[in-house]
């Protein structure tokens, strides 16, 4: 059960992140949007399924052996979106600081 509830957490994560305006800004900037929204919707389907697995696991050990196959892939998303975050941030700060230069 322990398993079932880290992987949900990570996963609920990883959406919230998928929904961040920084990370949709990125995505637009490198024309990613469809693929970004290809991911979102993946993550909501591993979400729903991850409800019918807290049951599963108890009962069935190949579950219990997915769940911690898809909490590795989870956090190696959490690692890619937290990449494109920064770079989304780097970028506004890039940005602004141009546009606070040209108004000196």
């Amino acid at each position: 059960m322990a398993e079932y509830s880290f992987v949900f957490d990570i996963a609920a994560r990883v959406l919230g992140k998928l929904g961040s305006l920084a990370l949709h800004e990125i995505s637009l900037a490198y024309g990613l949007r469809n693929e970004l929204q290809k991911i979102q919707q993946t993550a909501s389907d591993i979400k729903a399924v991850l409800l019918d697995a807290e049951e599963q696991q108890v009962k069935n050990h190949q579950v219990s052996v997915w769940l911690g196959k898809l909490k590795d892939v989870l956090y190696d998303v959490d690692d890619v979106l937290d990449e494109f975050e920064c770079e989304a941030l780097r970028q506004q700060v890039v940005s602004r600081g141009s546009i606070i230069r040209k108004g000196r």
